[in-house]
Formats: C-alpha cells, sequence, structure tokens
C-alpha cells in the first residue's frame, strides 16, 4: 500500500512538472509543435531509422518553425530553405552555437573545434582555416596532392587484374585514398594501402559514423548518463574511439620531437609553434587538448564524408549506366585519358560538374545537420528560442524542397543545367551547411569529390555482378548521417 502511494506521487511530480513545462512554453511564445509525453517527450513520434522524414512530416501541420521535445531536451526544428538561411546567413550571429551531443563531447572530452562555442571556436576555427588554406586547401598545390594520390588508386584498382574491387566494402580502398589528403595536411604524411594500422583507423571511423547514426548512438545522444549505467554498443563505440585519440597522440609527441618551428610541415606543426608561442596567455585556446580534439576532428570528418559522397556517387553511376557514359564521353572530349583531370577542366564539363552536385544533393549526408545551440534567448520569426534549446536546421528540407527542386525524391542531373546545357547552380544547394559554421573543409570536400571522380571514370566503367537494378540508392543508416550501401564493384579498365 506504501509502495502504490509513492508510485502515485511520483506519477503526479511528473504529471505536474510536464504540465508547468508546458504553460512556460505558451509564456515563452515558443514555436508551435506537437504535444508529447512526461520525460520522452516527442520521441515515440519519430521514425527512430529515419527522424527527419517525421520532422519534415510535422512541419505541414505547425509550419517551418516548431517546437517538440527529444526526451527532456527543448528542440526547435527549422525546415525549408527561407527559415534555415534566415537563421543561417541572415541571423548568423544568433545561430552559431554548437549543440553539446553528448556522444561527441565525450569522445573529444569537450575540447577541439567541432563542439566548441565563443572564444575557443573563433580562435580555432580561424586558425585552422588560415593554416590549411595555407598549405594549399582549395588550391592549386591541393590538386596536384589529390592528382598523385589517384594515381596510386587507379594503380590499386589495376591490381586486382579483374577481381571484384569492393570499393565500398571492407577493404577500404576509397576511405584510404581521401583519408590521405587530410592527413597529408594535418600529419604530414601519406600512407600505404597496406598498412595494415591505417586500416584498422579507417574501419574505426566508418564504425563510429555508423553508430553516431544509429538508433542506439541517438539514443546515448537523449539519454546520455542513464546509457552510461546500461550494457551496450556505446562502450565499444568509446573504446574504438580511443584508438583514434592514441593514434593522434602518437602522431603528435613525433612532431614535438622533430618541430623546426621556422619550416613547419603541416598542421600539426603549425598548431604547435602557435602553443609555444601563447604558453603564458591565459586567455590562449592554443593547447594539447584542444590540438588533439581538433586534429581527431579533421581526421574523422576529413576522411568520412568525402569518401561516403565519392562511394555513393558509383553506387548511382552504376544504377544509371547511361548517365556513367555520358560523364566519360564528356570527360574524354575535353580531357582524354592521358592528362589528369584539374578543377579548371570543371567548367568545361558541365554534365558532369551537375551529376557530382546532384549526388551531394540526392545523398543528402548530414539530413539534420550537426545541432546548433542557442547561447542567450533568440527572437526569430515572432518567436522566442529560449536560451539552451537544441536548434536543428533540417538540410533535408533544403536539399528535397519540392518548390526549388524539379524532381526532388528522383535523382535528376537535370537539376543543374540550364536549356542550352550549361551548368547553373541553385541557392538551396547546402549539403556542407551554411553562415558561420559550414563545414570547414568545403572546398577541400568539393575537389576530392569532384577530381576523384573524374579520375575514375576516365580510367574505369564501373559495374556490379547483379547488375544495375540491384543497387539501392536509399542510404543503409539514416539518422545523424546517410551511409550508402555497400556492393561489389567491377571496375573495368578503360582501353
Amino acid at each position: 500500500m506504501e509502495f502504490s502511494v509513492t508510485f502515485m506521487s511520483a506519477g503526479l511530480l511528473v504529471v505536474l512538472l510536464w504540465l508547468l513545462i508546458l504553460k512556460s512554453r505558451r509564456q515563452m511564445c515558443l514555436p508551435p509543435g506537437p504535444s508529447g509525453l512526461p520525460v520522452i517527450g516527442n520521441l515515440l513520434q519519430l521514425d527512430k531509422k529515419a527522424p527527419f522524414t517525421t520532422l519534415l512530416k510535422l512541419s505541414e501541420s505547425y509550419g517551418p518553425v516548431m517546437t517538440l521535445y527529444l526526451g527532456r531536451q527543448r528542440t526547435v526544428v527549422l525546415v525549408g530553405y527561407d527559415a534555415v538561411k534566415e537563421a543561417l546567413v541572415e541571423q548568423a550571429d544568433d545561430f552559431t552555437g554548437r549543440g553539446p551531443l553528448p556522444f561527441i563531447m565525450r569522445a573529444t572530452r569537450g575540447y577541439g573545434l567541432g563542439m566548441s562555442n565563443g572564444e575557443r571556436w573563433r580562435q580555432l576555427r580561424r586558425f585552422t582555416l588560415t593554416t590549411l588554406r595555407d598549405f594549399g586547401m582549395g588550391r592549386k598545390g591541393m590538386e596536384a596532392w589529390i592528382q598523385e594520390e589517384s594515381k596510386h588508386l587507379a594503380a590499386r584498382i589495376i591490381s586486382t587484374k579483374g577481381m571484384y574491387v569492393c570499393v565500398t566494402g571492407s577493404v577500404y580502398f576509397l576511405s584510404g585514398t581521401v583519408s590521405n589528403v587530410i592527413c597529408c595536411l594535418v600529419f604530414g604524411q601519406r600512407f600505404s594501402y597496406d598498412d595494415d594500422h591505417f586500416l584498422h583507423l579507417l574501419e574505426i571511423i566508418s564504425e563510429t559514423l555508423k553508430f553516431g547514426s544509429s538508433p542506439w548512438g541517438q539514443l546515448y545522444n537523449i539519454f546520455p548518463r542513464l546509457m552510461e549505467w546500461l550494457p551496450g554498443k556505446h562502450h565499444k563505440a568509446f573504446e574504438r574511439f580511443e584508438v583514434l585519440r592514441e593514434f593522434t597522440m602518437k602522431k603528435i609527441q613525433e612532431h614535438k620531437d622533430t618541430l623546426d618551428p621556422s619550416s613547419p610541415r603541416d598542421y600539426i606543426d603549425c598548431f604547435l609553434t602557435r602553443l609555444s608561442q601563447e604558453k603564458d596567455l591565459p586567455t590562449s585556446e592554443f593547447h594539447l587538448d584542444n590540438l588533439v580534439s581538433t586534429v581527431m576532428n579533421l581526421f574523422l570528418a576529413g576522411t568520412e564524408t568525402a569518401s561516403s559522397t565519392i562511394r555513393f556517387g558509383l553506387n548511382v553511376l552504376i544504377r544509371y549506366p547511361k548517365i556513367q557514359e555520358t560523364m566519360q564521353q564528356e570527360i574524354e572530349t575535353v580531357i582524354g585519358q592521358e592528362r589528369s583531370p584539374c578543377m579548371e577542366d570543371r567548367k568545361s564539363l558541365p554534365f558532369t560538374d551537375a551529376v557530382v552536385h546532384e549526388v551531394q544533393r540526392f545523398m543528402d549526408i548530414a539530413p539534420m545537420n550537426i545541432p546548433r545551440h542557442s547561447l542567450k534567448d533568440i527572437s526569430f520569426r515572432g518567436y522566442t528560442i529560449p536560451k539552451n534549446t537544441v536548434i536543428i536546421p533540417l538540410l533535408h528540407s533544403v536539399l528535397k524542397e519540392e518548390k526549388l527542386w524539379a524532381t526532388p525524391w528522383s535523382f535528376n542531373p537535370q537539376h543543374f543545367l540550364d536549356q542550352n546545357g550549361n551548368f547553373k547552380k541553385n541557392p538551396a544547394f547546402l549539403p556542407f551547411s551554411a553562415g558561420k559554421r559550414a563545414c570547414v573543409g568545403e572546398s577541400l570536400a568539393r575537389m576530392e569529390i569532384f577530381l576523384f571522380m573524374v579520375s575514375l571514370l576516365q580510367r574505369f566503367t564501373f559495374s556490379c555482378p547483379e547488375g544495375p537494378d540491384s543497387v539501392d540508392l536509399t542510404p543503409e543508416y539514416s539518422s545523424f548521417a546517410n551511409v550508402p550501401r555497400r556492393y561489389k564493384i567491377i571496375a573495368t579498365p578503360r582501353l
């Protein structure tokens, strides 16, 4: 009897707290949204595999700015190009805050560029952009690195002698190729495709992305304290991440031992030099913890996002062989099969450029963006977004917005071509987000995706043993990131 009374009292307390939340929601002039349940909020209403599809559907009832609760976390969702652009570009200063995603915060220990805010974010972002550009990001020097890496990849594919090339499978050919570009910038070296430790790191990066995009990973982000007490895959994910941390710290120590401040070799050297210069400055964010976590940020993001996009691109070309053939004809006419492609060729390859853009739009690699966080009360479109609210600029709704794309749910290169076959831009093409927290490596990723895809099509024709109709372009994991499905791929050298 006593237990029943206690249980009922606890239940009434939870309900009362929830009613208070709803009352304060009305008083604060929050954006409208669906009613939820105590403790779990609106979680049961969301598609656990693809929550962004539910958010898009809910916006039909509640509009482009809406409030819901992921567990107890108040969340405002921005839907459609107009709302996302107004927030991230026109009110950029209000929306620069980064949401404290528990999984990433635990993995990076709260340091580094990716999840930082305020002065830490400003110092690290300014330094990272400047340093990467100094080492060639988005410039001619970077083209040469990518061209050289393309030759390594082609040689490895040819060495398979007609066997299946698991470009999207466990061999990690493509991940290694893309990763070597960011490795040259950050670590000052490339790694062999036969380096078992390097391949193991690539596997860890891939598995980390899969876990973060899985329902289990999302559950950790919503109920981190509870999940810490429960057994599950998240413990293994953190163990894997520690391997990345150990590798990064080893590389940093190697740089310390051989550092010549007058002749920096890469990002780590530049950071260590700045760390030494500002070691007695209390406001400096250049210390070891930020270096370790920022390097891991760059290594992971610079490896998986571009390589996943290229893998998806190959799936598209196998699914639509006529598109592949048209690209190859255009590439052969403009470049031939001997000269390495360069970014200057892009303006002479409008169809190829359109396909590359459409691959990124259709893949929709980060449908829910990386969440923002209100660092103060924000006034937006007549509503108040209170401090400590998670904000989701729904990129999925921008890349698939029906009024801005002729056939948003179909793969269609004509989205980026005018009536004369010339390339045309679309302002809603925002795969790298927008505003002050847009992807720091956007120019590098654009260059990699274009040059690697052109180089591959210049040398090979891609197919799979089961035929084009067997290729499913829907993602394997759809939450934090859309991951392309894996197929055995045949790369046939072009004569």
